[in-house]
């Protein structure tokens, strides 16, 4: 017997995949840090929240000078705030 569309649970396939995309995220910024997975995903459990640390670490990890570095974090404040303002809170 073959599966009909109302035997489909979409919902239940759409978390698993965002599940699945998080815990990757997770373990490939953990990977570049000293954090590991559960620390990543307890700091930054929404998956936008990873995309913003990724980019605040490209940000960081650019062969850019100080300077440059600065003004682009400068630039994105207001998208990376919460995430500086959660790793600086993990730090003290």
């Amino acid at each position: 017997m073959s599966e009909t569309w109302e035997d489909i649970n979409f919902d239940e396939i759409t978390e698993d995949a965002a599940k699945k995309t998080d815990d990757e995220l997770a373990s490939k910024i953990s990977s570049l840090t000293k954090m590991t997975d559960d620390e990543v995903k307890k700091l930054f459990p929404q998956t936008a929240d990873v995309e913003k640390l990724k980019k605040l670490m490209q940000i960081v990890n650019s062969a850019e000078d100080r300077n440059n570095k600065i003004n682009n974090i400068i630039a994105n404040a207001e998208e990376l705030g919460g995430v500086i303002l959660t790793l600086v809170t993990k730090f003290i």
